[in-house]
């Protein structure tokens, strides 16, 4: 993580209410350049809600979010020019091939995309001439985060991104987080998978009734909970039901 200049993205103070329901409730947080950071809740908790206003997908009622030194608000066209969004399955034409697709989303971005190398990272090159419709859930959802790539972000969003993946294509999603954060990018993502936001987050974000309760690295937050008298009920493994999955099968994604 590059600790150095000011932070990629800067929230101070949001309120969001939908009628008597106070959504997200003084959410301040900042994330460094460089930097993995989850946002983590149950449902319900308004972590869904702050990521949106981030995005320039909803309006806060009060407060201030800004990317790359660029209010959210006043500025929402810049800002997306700075950012990545995994979009939900529903925003795709379904009947256009995977190449089409991609290049018709770079023409929002006024760019000239080559669908291949995109694919290719989400192990769909094989299906550039299928059909958004003949996809798997899992391969919709591998799909919809390389359409995050087309505009070269600065900044990625990922919500639930493993959801509905195999232990295969969950560990290879893994490996494209750490390649943008090598890279230099900057990834927020929501996870219901406490073991990847462990795997993957320089910090997490614990969120509950629009607050955000907890704020550090994973591991302190592990230690603190130690610190506190904590002790599993259950012995800890050297290894998981998981890892013996990916030990008999491989870690490689298989087509069908």
């Amino acid at each position: 993580m590059d600790g150095g200049g000011a932070p990629v993205i800067v929230v101070e103070e949001l309120k969001k209410r939908y009628g008597d329901v106070q959504a997200v409730d003084g959410v301040s947080f900042s994330v460094e350049r460089g930097e993995v950071f989850a946002l983590l809740g149950p449902n319900g908790s308004g972590k869904t809600t702050t990521v949106e206003i981030i995005e320039g997908m909803r309006t806060a009622d009060s407060g201030r979010a800004t990317v790359g030194g660029i209010d959210v608000r006043q500025n929402p066209r810049a800002v997306k020019q700075l950012i990545g969004v995994q979009l939900q399955s529903s925003a795709f034409f379904e009947h256009l091939r995977l190449s089409e697709l991609l290049r018709m989303l770079g023409s929002i971005y006024s760019v000239r995309v080559d669908p291949e190398p995109l694919l290719d990272a989400v192990d769909l090159g094989e299906k550039r001439s299928s059909s958004f419709r003949t996809l798997s859930g899992g391969q919709k959802q591998r799909f919809a985060i390389a359409a995050s790539l087309v505009n070269n972000p600065q900044v990625i969003f990922l919500d639930e991104p493993t959801t509905g993946l195999d232990p295969q294509a969950r560990r290879r999603m893994w490996e494209l987080v750490r390649g943008w954060k090598a890279e230099g990018r900057t990834v927020v993502l929501t996870t219901h998978y406490m073991e990847e936001a462990e795997e993957l987050c320089d910090r997490v974000a614990v969120m509950d009734g629009g607050r955000i309760i907890t704020l550090d690295t994973p591991g302190a937050l592990i230690d603190d909970l130690i610190a506190r008298g904590f002790h599993r009920e259950q012995e800890v493994r050297l290894a998981t039901l998981e890892d013996v999955f990916l030990d008999l099968t491989g870690r490689s994604l298989r087509e069908f």
